[in-house]
């Protein structure tokens, strides 16, 4: 019998048999009962009867964790495409233009893609560590509309394993209300390898959220932001932003541009503030 279970164990290892959770679990419980059976005959059970036993008992409990359906999957492969697009965009570094820059040393950038159109950078050096800033942007991304003026909302809407998430954020209009109230669909990518983390995202298709009364639906994507601790200088971290978005409607570029790049400049200064009174000792 044994060996019909490692055949049945070969099979699950073919794609399509692999996502049959029935079939997976059948494996995982022949493989336990038949190792009973192999120590029921034994003296005592041998180190490597009791190892694959604890591995299969492992395997058993993880089969029973919901796999991911076809649309979450499509979520998950959008996130990782804007992901590798938005890093593919910053690691080239020709063509990038002066925007403006503050005398605190912060600047934005842009250059105009073929595909993409108009991205812009926002290069900032936080006075706080990493950990604390990917926790304001990632861990409490629903509170952004506390602290930033620019954002009237932040919903998570859907979380799809560990990296993903899909969001309903709503845009405050600006002063003067030059472009008019939009608001975003998008899918989320974040990770975090070693000491650097991405977080990055674009623009997704959500039933159950559709165009609303009152907001343009803009598009943004793709973007990210990338973290890192200064060199030399872990208690500050390096921030970049890469800003692609389509406002939608009739607006001049000149407008759209002058907005876009002062609502990076806005963002960094907010984002300061936010961190220096989360990071000040309660009384």
């Amino acid at each position: 019998m044994l060996p019909a279970t490692f055949k049945l164990c070969a099979a699950i290892s073919y794609q399509h048999l692999r996502n049959m959770r029935g079939l997976r679990r059948q494996a995982a419980l022949t493989i336990g009962q038949e190792l009973s059976k192999l120590v029921c005959r034994s003296p005592g059970p041998g180190p490597w009867i009791s190892h694959v036993r604890r591995r299969s008992s492992l395997l058993s409990s993880r089969l029973e964790e919901k796999p991911f359906s076809e649309m979450e999957m499509s979520y998950i492969k959008q996130g990782e495409e804007a992901l590798q697009k938005s890093l593919s965009i910053l690691g080239n570094q020709d063509g990038w233009k002066m925007e403006t820059e503050v005398q605190n040393g912060d600047k934005v950038l842009s250059k105009v893609l073929p595909d993409v159109g108009k991205v812009f950078r926002l290069e900032v050096v936080v006075d706080q560590p990493l950990d604390a800033v990917y926790s304001e942007l990632v861990d409490n991304m629903e509170q952004m509309g506390d602290w930033n003026p620019n954002v009237k909302e932040v919903k998570i809407l859907q979380r799809i394993g560990k990296d993903t998430v899909i969001t309903h954020e709503k845009a405050a209009a600006p002063p003067g209300n030059i472009v008019g109230p939009r608001d975003f669909v998008s899918v989320r990518c974040s990770k975090r390898r070693g000491s650097t983390c991405v977080l990055a995202g674009m623009a997704t298709q959500y039933g159950a959220v559709p165009e609303q009364e009152g907001f343009v639906r803009a598009e943004n994507g793709p973007t990210c932001m990338l973290l890192r601790p200064l060199q030399g200088r872990p208690s500050q971290t390096k921030l970049t932003w890469l800003l692609s978005i389509d406002l939608k409607g009739w607006l001049p570029k000149s407008i759209i541009n002058q907005v876009l790049a002062q609502t990076q400049v806005d963002f960094a200064n907010h984002l300061r503030q936010r961190l220096a009174r989360t990071a000040a000792p309660q009384c």
